[in-house]
């Protein structure tokens, strides 16, 4: 056994509003021996993603808060280099949640192995092939039990989530699928890389005055990444019966006060609208059938996708604050091992 260093960033202070490069520290931990049953990961992709904001909050949620001066975690892929667990012997590629640190050690349970897929990038089983699209598949088809020939709004469209979802409900049988994302080149992405038949620029005018023109049937189903604006703006235009998902409120997460509610709220009465939150905690039953339906789209030429990649542990923070600001297309992503 040897010993090893790790590079990892730490949450220090919690931030009130936007986060800013103070709120974190990077630091380098020396990893001792292994314990039996724990390996040794050589990370070489990590995630960083929207819903990580709401844990530098100290408040009860779905998931505990980061602690402050310990270690985040998050989504990563890398391989084991070292091992004293039969189960994963060195070399064995490993799926995680031990994030934000090029260098992860712990008890074998903590880590997934996942097969090879010659000819596929190992940061795609980050996104379309991992959380994210599964992220997507859940909304559409769980909650908001998407049927054929339904007419689909997807906010924050061209994000990770977003650019899976789109794509999904097509495959799915969507009649029509409209997004919107927060720049002319977004919305040119949407239109001509990842199928959906109009989107909207939110940058350009409200959300309200754009979407009725681009739904003239109305909508079935929402996928909302946003809220605020973008959920006020579907609930003018949704269907009786329509279904609503609710993902994600980006908008809010950096919020300093309570943001009001729709003020359209008397639509769900009036429409017999469905509205349901979800997170994938209760829904990973669903893995299997999802990760067969995707690779069959995947190898079949059906799915798009887009990445946004930073060098480097050490940048991790700038890549998860850009993100947050919304430069990224596509999924985010840090790439800890430069031949990865």
């Amino acid at each position: 056994m040897t010993h090893a260093a790790s590079t990892q960033v730490q949450l220090v202070s919690r931030p009130h509003g936007w986060p800013t490069p103070e709120n974190f520290r990077t630091v380098t931990v020396e990893l001792g021996d292994l314990a039996p049953g724990e390996v040794r990961v050589a990370n070489a992709f990590l995630s960083v993603d929207p819903y990580m904001r709401g844990r530098m909050n100290d408040t009860k949620s779905y998931i505990p808060p980061f602690a402050l001066g310990e270690t985040m975690t998050g989504g990563a892929i890398g391989r084991v280099v070292e091992s004293a667990a039969d189960s994963l012997p060195v070399g064995t590629l490993v799926q995680h949640d031990l994030g934000w640190r090029d260098v992860a050690q712990a008890d074998a349970s903590r880590f997934r192995s996942v097969p090879e897929l010659p000819g596929v990038p190992l940061s795609v089983r980050l996104g379309m092939l991992g959380m994210t699209g599964l992220t997507g598949y859940v909304g559409l088809t769980a909650i908001a039990q998407i049927k054929e020939g339904d007419t689909v709004f997807v906010s924050g469209a061209a994000g990770a989530v977003g650019t899976a979802a789109g794509q999904i409900a097509r495959l799915l049988g969507a009649k029509r699928v409209v997004g919107s994302a927060g720049s002319a080149e977004k919305v040119a992405l949407l239109t001509e890389k990842y199928g959906y038949d109009a989107a909207l620029n939110y940058k350009d005018a409200p959300v309200r005055e754009q979407l009725p023109a681009l739904v003239p049937d109305g909508v079935d189903v929402f996928f909302d990444n946003v809220g605020g604006d973008h959920l006020e703006a579907a609930l003018d235009v949704m269907n009786t019966g329509g279904r609503i998902a609710l993902c994600g409120a980006i908008s809010t997460y950096n919020s300093t006060e309570p943001a009001p509610g729709p003020d359209n709220i008397g639509n769900v009465i009036t429409r017999s609208l469905t509205i349901k939150g979800f997170t994938l905690g209760g829904w990973f039953h669903l893995a299997p059938e999802f990760t067969e339906k995707m690779a069959g789209w995947f190898a079949g030429g059906k799915v798009a996708y887009d990445e946004t990649i930073v060098d480097g542990v050490e940048n991790a923070v700038d890549a998860f604050l850009d993100m947050m600001r919304g430069g990224n297309v596509g999924k985010m992503l840090v790439r800890v091992s430069p031949d990865a």
